[in-house]
Protein backbone atom coordinates (compact mmCIF):
# COMPACT_ATOMS: atom_id res chain seq x y z
CA UNK A 1 0.00 0.00 0.00
CA UNK A 2 1.48 3.22 -1.14
CA UNK A 3 0.27 6.50 0.24
CA UNK A 4 1.63 8.43 -2.73
CA UNK A 5 3.89 10.60 -0.60
CA UNK A 6 7.38 10.55 -2.05
CA UNK A 7 9.56 13.57 -1.54
CA UNK A 8 13.08 14.25 -2.56
CA UNK A 9 15.84 14.41 0.04
CA UNK A 10 16.10 18.15 -0.59
CA UNK A 11 12.40 18.63 0.16
CA UNK A 12 12.69 16.55 3.32
CA UNK A 13 15.66 18.64 4.45
CA UNK A 14 13.78 21.87 3.74
CA UNK A 15 10.73 20.60 5.65
CA UNK A 16 12.91 19.66 8.62
CA UNK A 17 14.55 23.12 8.66
CA UNK A 18 11.16 24.83 8.40
CA UNK A 19 9.79 22.73 11.26
CA UNK A 20 12.82 23.51 13.40
CA UNK A 21 12.47 27.24 12.70
CA UNK A 22 8.79 27.16 13.66
CA UNK A 23 9.59 25.24 16.85
CA UNK A 24 12.30 27.72 17.83
CA UNK A 25 10.03 30.68 17.11
CA UNK A 26 7.27 29.14 19.23
CA UNK A 27 9.69 28.47 22.09
CA UNK A 28 10.97 32.07 21.90
CA UNK A 29 7.39 33.37 22.02
CA UNK A 30 6.61 31.23 25.08
CA UNK A 31 9.73 32.53 26.85
CA UNK A 32 8.81 36.11 25.95
CA UNK A 33 5.28 35.73 27.34
CA UNK A 34 6.66 34.13 30.50
CA UNK A 35 9.17 36.94 31.06
CA UNK A 36 6.57 39.65 30.45
CA UNK A 37 4.18 37.93 32.86
CA UNK A 38 6.82 37.66 35.57
CA UNK A 39 7.81 41.32 35.14
CA UNK A 40 4.18 42.44 35.36
CA UNK A 41 3.53 40.33 38.45
CA UNK A 42 6.67 41.64 40.16
CA UNK A 43 5.60 45.19 39.35
CA UNK A 44 2.22 44.70 41.00
CA UNK A 45 3.78 43.12 44.08
CA UNK A 46 6.13 46.08 44.57
CA UNK A 47 3.44 48.71 43.88
CA UNK A 48 0.00 47.26 44.70
CA UNK A 49 -1.88 50.45 43.86
CA UNK A 50 -4.73 49.19 41.71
Amino acid sequence: MSDGFNESPEAAKARRRRSLAIALALAAFVVLVFVVTIVRIKGHVVDPGF
